[in-house]
């Protein structure tokens, strides 16, 4: 090639090894660490007791007050099973990450998280006999947690 000719004439270097591709942007739950999941945990949590607060006292005029108790016993369990499963997932994960656990060991975590889930069923057991409200109410409450955790899912997925 001519080294006197204009640089518009010269053909551009187009060796794949020396081109360089942008990277592709990472997905946000590829990145996704265990302060997000506490993050994502805590506000879990609040949105869970606002949607507890609010259904509860709108059916308490609507629907009695036995029913909207029932809804917030199924929204106070809600947001404990939220707080197990978090406490779970750290020993867990820190078991996986060979450190050691803070607090009590994996198995006095996992004994304390089958003992609360006995608790919660005691509690909802009891509720349903003494408050004499719609059962509809309850498990209602009880999938509070779920729709939460679905509803930061889905804010994560989306980025």
């Amino acid at each position: 090639m001519n080294e006197n000719a204009p640089e518009t004439d010269r053909i551009p270097d187009t060796n794949p090894a020396t081109e360089t591709t942008p990277a592709a942007p990472e997905h946000p739950i590829l990145a996704f660490t265990d302060a997000d999941l506490e993050a994502l945990l805590r506000r879990v949590v609040r949105v869970t007791g606002a949607l507890g607060v609010a259904v509860a006292l709108v059916l308490w005029p609507a629907m009695g007050w036995q029913t909207a108790a029932l809804f917030a016993v199924g929204a106070a369990i809600s947001i404990g099973s939220i707080y197990e499963w978090g406490r779970l997932f750290r020993t867990i994960a820190a078991r996986m990450d060979g450190k050691a656990v803070a607090g009590f060991g994996t198995g006095v975590v996992a004994g304390l998280f089958l003992l609360r889930l006995a608790i919660f069923g005691a509690v909802i057991y009891g509720s349903l006999k003494c408050f004499h409200g719609s059962p509809v109410a309850l498990l209602c409450g009880l999938g509070l947690a779920l729709a939460g955790l679905v509803w930061e899912a889905l804010r994560v997925l989306r980025g």
